[in-house]
């Protein structure tokens, strides 16, 4: 009777599944570096690869949808949700996330790049993210941390533990260089287990560099294989 009962307790009440595979939530930089032509790219650039057949045939590899967020971020009180937290269950779903970040218009454009702040509200953001498996934060921008506290800051005071930071590099701003900057988020941006890094060249190259990195982020792990953070591509 009692192994009886205890079966029928576990059947009533079953652990809670995780409801996606991955929180994937994109910071956009909008900080005084990124003029207006270099924005529209960067926009641009984000709804085409979100809708590209690559990235499409990758939210649905596995049947657990992914839950899919935007802001854009640029001083140290200059945050702004673009797209809030979506379940993409198919494609019009999908369609959908892209018409709202095409949509949408900057907030801010005279503000420093204080990505320590940016940081914190990203996980701000993961912590009222559905319940997914993994959680991810794509970092974007074109400039090193020059306003507020720094990424590693953010990563001692906010809650990071098992999140993933990428990066996404746009190597455009003439005063900051190539190895400067790639440097700087290899060493302190990137973040967590599997963390990467996507380099464009230039704004006209951010469409082709998001939609590597959206490929690779949202292609499901494979068991068994070691991901070594701090990769570009």
């Amino acid at each position: 009777m009692r192994l009886l009962a205890a079966l029928l307790a576990l059947l009533a009440g079953p652990v809670a599944a995780a409801e996606c595979r991955l929180a994937l939530v994109l910071a956009l930089d909008v900080s005084s570096s990124v003029d207006p032509q270099e924005d529209r790219l960067q926009r641009g650039g984000t709804v085409a690869a979100l809708i590209s057949p690559e990235v499409e045939a990758a939210f649905f590899a596995s049947d657990l949808p992914v839950a899919l967020a935007v802001y854009e971020w640029s001083g140290r009180y200059n945050q702004e949700i673009i797209l809030d937290w979506v379940l993409i269950r198919n494609r019009a779903d999908l369609v959908a996330a892209a018409e709202v970040v095409a949509a949408s218009e900057r907030s801010y454009a005279d503000f420093p790049t204080a990505m320590g702040y940016a940081l914190g509200f990203g996980a701000g953001m993961l912590e009222r993210a559905p319940d997914c498996v993994r959680q991810v934060i794509d970092m974007a921008g074109d400039g090193q941390n020059n306003e507020g506290f720094p990424p590693s800051a953010a990563y001692r005071e906010f809650p990071f533990d098992g999140v993933t930071v990428n990066g996404l590099v746009v190597n455009a701003a003439d005063f900051e260089g190539e190895v400067g900057l790639i440097a700087f988020y290899k060493s302190q941006v990137l973040h967590g287990p599997g963390a990467f890094l996507v380099i464009a060249d230039g704004f006209e190259d951010y469409e082709r560099a998001m939609r590597t990195k959206l490929e690779r982020e949202l292609a499901p792990p494979v068991i068994g294989r070691a991901g070594a953070a701090g990769g570009a591509g």
